[in-house]
């Protein structure tokens, strides 16, 4: 008895064929008479060979074929946030036809012996933002040769960052708003920090998140002064729970226009205004940022800033496959589209 794995030689040789004519039948790259296929099928299922060994093939390449995607958030949280859903299927769109898959990794999981951006077997890595522990641990990736892209984050000089206009593109929101009237607007924004620390921003507090500042800062051009309340997470419930603070004052001291970071958020401040029992538009003005369906909020059109999300992750992925050729790919930075709807209008009087 053996234990010895068949080989592609083996093969070969019990269906007549050179052993290059039996591994064309198996990579379908090259075109092989239906007679020469039947043979070396029927010779490799006599055998019980089922195929070349990818790690044998992953050796040969001196390549993995994996591309680490670091994530903060869980994984639950990822693949509920719809813009999240749409970057990852770019992404792995792009990397395709480098014949890679992505591999998800928590920047921070807990878990003993999870893999990590320094212990795991990637050819490249991709980071969704950049906190100050990643950034730290990049010295000695790059020192692994392995190269890195950083979708809206900053992971120092020589990382390519694919980035969105964030800034501009809520400064139209909040211009949108000071047409119609508005001057008591207050902001729900993303996470302010990497621990999701809730509540409201102290001004003057500098926000460690990249995306996050960049959208307070588009708000804060156009109203200085205006208050922001900070979630956990782009989810209908923190927006919820953000709405219901923001709506719990007497009407003098509630404001009529929210610009939420996240359609999701602002799907959940929605709810708390019909929970106060104020009208969109009506009673107080509402917009978004990603223009993402979001289950439930209809009769409502979003008034919000549309994004390329599958776009994003297109870049990152073409950057990585730029990376991989030896090649130096540029950053780039994608812009919005402002979608006025039906969750905007005048300033109460």
């Amino acid at each position: 008895m053996t234990t010895r794995r068949a080989t592609i030689s083996d093969v070969a040789r019990e269906a007549g064929v050179s052993p290059s004519t039996a591994s064309v039948v198996f990579s379908g790259k090259t075109p092989v008479s239906d007679l020469t296929r039947q043979r070396v099928q029927a010779a490799a299922a006599e055998l019980g060979y089922t195929g070349p060994d990818p790690r044998a093939a992953s050796l040969r390449r001196g390549r993995s074929g994996i591309v680490g995607v670091v994530v903060g958030s869980s994984l639950q949280d990822l693949f509920l946030d719809p813009v999240q859903r749409l970057l990852m299927d770019g992404l792995s769109e792009a990397v395709a036809p480098l014949g890679a898959g992505l591999l998800l990794l928590r920047r921070n999981s807990g878990v003993e012996n999870a893999p990590t951006l320094t212990t795991a077997p990637v050819d490249a890595a991709v980071l969704l933002s950049c906190d100050s522990a990643t950034r730290a641990t990049l010295t000695e990736v790059q020192a692994r040769g392995i190269p890195v892209v950083v979708i809206e984050g900053d992971a120092g000089y020589g990382v390519p960052r694919i980035a969105l206009d964030n800034r501009e593109a809520e400064r139209q929101a909040a211009e949108h708003l000071r047409a119609l009237g508005h001057t008591r607007v207050a902001t729900v924004t993303l996470w302010q920090d990497e621990h999701g620390t809730r509540g409201f921003i102290p001004a003057g507090m500098v926000i460690g998140v990249e995306v996050t500042r960049e959208r307070l800062d588009g708000a804060r051009d156009v109203y200085p002064d205006a208050p922001a309340y900070a979630t956990a997470a782009s989810s209908i419930d923190e927006g919820l729970a953000a709405g219901r603070v923001l709506f719990a004052g007497p009407e003098g001291d509630r404001p009529t226009a929210v610009l939420a970071q996240s359609d999701l958020l602002a799907a959940g401040v929605i709810r708390a205004a019909e929970e106060a029992g104020l009208r969109v538009p009506a009673d107080v003005s509402v917009t978004g940022f990603d223009g993402v369906p979001v289950d439930g909020l209809a009769p409502y059109e979003l008034t919000t800033l549309v994004q390329d999300a599958a776009g994003k992750g297109r870049a990152a992925g073409l950057a990585v496959a730029r990376l991989l050729e030896g090649e130096a790919p540029g950053s780039v930075l994608l812009t919005c589209r402002f979608r006025p709807g039906n969750t905007t209008g005048p300033a109460p009087r």
